[in-house]
């Protein structure tokens, strides 16, 4: 799942307005701007958020887990090249 903090993260990286998400993802403006702050996982329906991020993710972002540091998100890395 995608934390607030992940979603402002993305939109910053990509640069988006609240009102490019809403259109990308069908979500509502007012539902993305308290997604954004709350601590942690937003407490929304969880197919709003698998929404966002798949989004994002089409922009070519993906997100890294907490594994002890904070959360975050990235560029997606491209895979190498086959050297066979």
């Amino acid at each position: 799942m995608l934390t607030g903090a992940q979603i402002r993260m993305a939109r910053g990286y990509l640069n988006w307005s609240v009102a490019r998400l809403e259109e990308a993802s069908g979500v509502s403006a007012t539902t993305i701007k308290r997604m954004e702050k709350s601590e942690g996982i937003p407490k929304t329906m969880s197919d709003k958020l698998v929404d966002i991020r798949r989004v994002f993710e089409g922009a070519g972002l993906e997100f890294t887990p907490e594994n002890g540091h904070a959360a975050g998100v990235r560029p997606r890395l491209k895979p190498e090249a086959s050297s066979e």
